[in-house]
């Protein structure tokens, strides 16, 4: 009987445990670990299916103080337990495919032509379609050798937690940013993991660690890193940027800055990223344009525009307003007078009382005597209460700059 045989028979007559069939299953992970460059894999991690049940402790306390962002599961039974997602699992395969980190000959912001940028999880192909389509090449791996193999694969939407998937998995750690960080590829990686009732062999965790570096904590715009491995969601810039909503807190507004969907700065500060740079896969490979794209364009850009212009990029799963609400912070940020005409115009005119709203801040950093006319005007028609809230602070933080500068001008 050859090993295919042996493997298949196996499973027909229910997965054994013994010495014998423990050989099977780690001859097989073995010839798996081999095939990974021809599945597009960059690392595996075997882990064993039992319930996590010192993370759900951790997720508990986690809601309780309003944490979340919301687009987590919500049954946190669901989370922890392998169970309610395949019945009788026996192991949790995790996989991670590298992703760049740098552009080559990126554009550059220049007065009246300033750009945004989009984190490096939105840069080439969307992600989930990558991690998908290696997940679909490992269960055609793993069926063409074990038949009656059960399995189920999850791309970031499943309902457990990819990094303590990983975690167990060995393929990392999970560092103070909250990301999981491979020794191989730092944290720039994708994961994926896959549920199994074959009885792998699990893997070691990773014993590497953050150690007394704190750089992530100190460097997050927000504070919303707020402990080692504690991520406060409600005040991190990636999840800023992906709400639909009218951001009315005008600190954070700025410390978006000019990011249009995602933040990498406590990616960027990890000294275990120094040097790491992927671009093994092609469809990974960033469109500067894309990713570095002119502001002023995308206040005017149409739905069918959005979608052939960002429609095979991660940041396109929320559509086209969160990524236009966050290019006229970016020019507000920038305090572009030249896109004053376009906000104006989107104050008067625009359906979308977030966008009015968004472009009234703006307006009021960028000043001049249009906007101020163009603000006073607006207050008198605007019929959204958190949009007018946004007119009114704009009026007044104008009409203290003036008063400033009145000020100013007496003394001299």
């Amino acid at each position: 009987m050859n090993q295919a045989e042996e493997q298949s028979a196996l499973m027909a007559h229910g997965i054994g445990m013994d010495e014998d069939d423990s050989m099977v299953w780690r001859r097989l992970k073995a010839e798996l670990q081999a095939a990974l460059p021809t599945l597009g894999i960059d690392k595996i991690g075997f882990a064993s299916a039992d319930p996590f049940t010192a993370l759900k402790d951790i997720l508990l306390r986690h809601r309780e103080k309003g944490y979340e962002s919301g687009f987590e599961e919500r049954d946190l039974e669901k989370r922890v337990n392998p169970a309610l997602t395949l019945e009788q699992p026996q192991s949790i395969l995790s996989i991670a495919v590298a992703y760049p980190s740098k552009l080559q000959d990126p554009p550059r912001s220049a007065p009246e032509a300033y750009r945004g940028i989009l984190s490096r999880s939105a840069w080439g192909t969307d992600y989930h379609h990558v991690l998908r389509d290696r997940l679909a090449r490992l269960e055609a791996w793993i069926l063409a050798r074990v038949p009656e193999a059960r399995v189920k694969s999850m791309v970031d939407t499943g309902a457990l937690v990819d990094r303590a998937v990983a975690e167990r998995a060995g393929i990392g750690w999970v560092g103070k940013n909250c990301s999981v960080i491979t020794p191989e590829f730092g944290s720039w990686v994708y994961l994926g993991e896959m549920i199994t009732n074959i009885p792998f062999p699990p893997d070691e965790p990773v014993t590497e660690s953050c150690g007394d570096c704190t750089l992530c904590i100190d460097a997050c715009p927000t504070d919303a890193l707020v402990g080692p491995g504690q991520l406060n969601a409600q005040r991190c810039v990636s999840y800023l940027t992906q709400t639909k909503g009218l951001i009315e807190d005008d600190e954070l507004k700025r410390k978006i800055g000019n990011r249009l969907y995602g933040c990498d700065t406590c990616q960027i500060v990890c000294p275990k990223n120094k040097g790491m740079h992927f671009d093994h896969h092609p469809e990974l490979t960033p469109d500067p344009e894309q990713v570095k794209p002119l502001l002023k364009p995308l206040l005017t850009m149409s739905n069918r525009e959005f979608k052939e212009r960002f429609g095979n990029s991660a940041a396109a799963w929320r559509g086209r307003k969160p990524i236009q609400r966050n290019a006229i912070l970016a020019l507000g940020n920038f305090r572009d007078a030249s896109s004053a005409p376009q906000l104006i115009e989107l104050l008067r005119r625009d359906e979308r009382p977030e966008i009015r709203g968004t472009a009234a801040w703006a307006l009021g950093r960028i000043g001049g005597a249009a906007a101020r006319e163009a603000l006073a005007a607006a207050w008198e028609r605007e019929p959204d209460e958190a949009a007018r809230r946004e007119i009114g602070k704009a009026r007044k933080q104008l009409e203290d700059e003036s008063g400033q500068v009145r000020e100013d001008e007496d003394q001299v």
